[in-house]
């Protein structure tokens, strides 16, 4: 009989994970392992875990985000709010508040802003490494920054979409503040 890897619930404390949404097919034939006082429910698998939950984003020592599925128009969206997540075993990165650990990462077709850590085979070492504290600032300019345009009635650009892309591209990929960026535009 094969033996299930187990981990202890306090190994994933302090720990970065991005999961990938799945379908509930994934885990139809797996048996639940832990059951968290908050209704989550993990199981885990050689390669990775899954977990099943209705929250995600900052848990307890953790942060733990879900990317969605992909919609191809054929399915329709799930709108519980209990949610299936996948992730590898070497998705799971150290985290504290210390460290300059995380980078930004903007999609501008989708208009969303997200963190990744800097351990993340993808990280390109160019976009610039900042604690939690200046991660959370930043993401939160450039969200409004993508959302906004009260911002602009200041600059005679008429392209608002070049201007903004410019100083999110600043925010990212230097050190200077929101207000450095402007005064230079």
């Amino acid at each position: 009989m094969e033996k299930t890897f187990r981990p202890s619930p306090n190994s994933f404390k302090n720990t970065f994970c991005v999961f990938h949404e799945v379908h509930s097919d994934k885990i139809e034939n797996l048996k639940v392992q832990y059951d968290s006082k908050s209704g989550s429910k993990y199981f885990y698998t050689k390669e990775g875990m899954f977990r099943f939950s209705n929250h995600w984003g900052r848990l307890a020592n953790s942060k733990w985000r879900l990317e969605p599925m992909e919609q191809d128009g054929a399915e329709t969206r799930n709108d519980s709010k209990f949610k299936i997540g996948y992730a590898a075993w070497d998705s799971f990165f150290p985290d504290n508040a210390e460290e300059e650990l995380y980078y930004l990462e903007a999609d501008y077709s989708k208009q969303t802003v997200n963190y990744q850590h800097k351990n993340n085979p993808n990280y390109n070492k160019k976009a610039i490494l900042r604690t939690s504290f200046e991660t959370t600032k930043k993401i939160k300019q450039i969200r409004n920054l993508l959302t906004l345009t009260s911002w602009a009635k200041y600059f005679e650009n008429d392209d608002i979409e070049d201007l903004r892309k410019i100083i999110i591209e600043q925010l990212i990929y230097t050190n200077k503040t929101l207000d450095e960026i402007k005064r230079a535009l």
